[in-house]
């Protein structure tokens, strides 16, 4: 008997302790990985939550990043281009990259929507000479109440997608 006191009194204390590290955990997403448009989604012919994908082939070497449910975003891309393969490219000739997150939310009617919330931030995102695709995107955003099945895209100043939250190859 005074083994199981024992027993449930250490229990009761690992919980207390570990309990709140878990309650203040604010992640919604963590990527490793995001996937460059191509293929049958380039342009406005079959676009994702609504976000029109860029008009040519993109690819990246690197993406990381992170969303919290403060709207804290942060994402790493390194080496965002257009291909070689597509003539005359072989470097990133957009001026920077934004940022969009797209939500399932609800309206007020109650009706599910996707709810884009696109960053504004400018080329101080952009690392060194911006052609070589390297940015570090640091912004808080305002996310829908509620945001269901995040998804985070790396898009051109306009909001054309280049690269999208995803593992694989997009080409047909």
């Amino acid at each position: 008997m005074k083994k199981q006191r024992l027993g449930i009194a250490l229990c009761s204390s690992l919980m207390a302790i570990c309990l709140p590290a878990f309650a203040s955990d604010d992640q919604v997403l963590e990527f490793r990985s995001m996937v460059g448009v191509d293929g049958h989604f380039l342009g406005a012919a079959n676009p994702i939550r609504n976000v029109n994908g860029g008009g040519l082939p993109w690819v990246l070497e690197s993406a990381k990043g992170n969303l919290r449910d403060d709207g804290e975003l942060r994402i790493k891309v390194k080496g965002l281009i257009i291909p070689d393969s597509v003539p005359g490219f072989g470097f990133n000739p957009a001026p920077f990259f934004r940022a969009i997150v797209s939500c399932l939310s609800v309206e007020s009617s109650g009706l599910p929507i996707i709810a884009n919330v696109i960053t504004d931030n400018g080329a101080e995102v952009m690392k060194g000479d911006p052609a070589n695709g390297d940015a570090d995107i640091r912004v808080d955003v305002e996310l829908p109440d509620p945001c269901v099945a995040p998804v985070v895209f790396v898009t051109s100043p306009g909001g054309s997608w280049f690269s999208v939250t995803g593992v694989g190859s997009l080409e047909p």
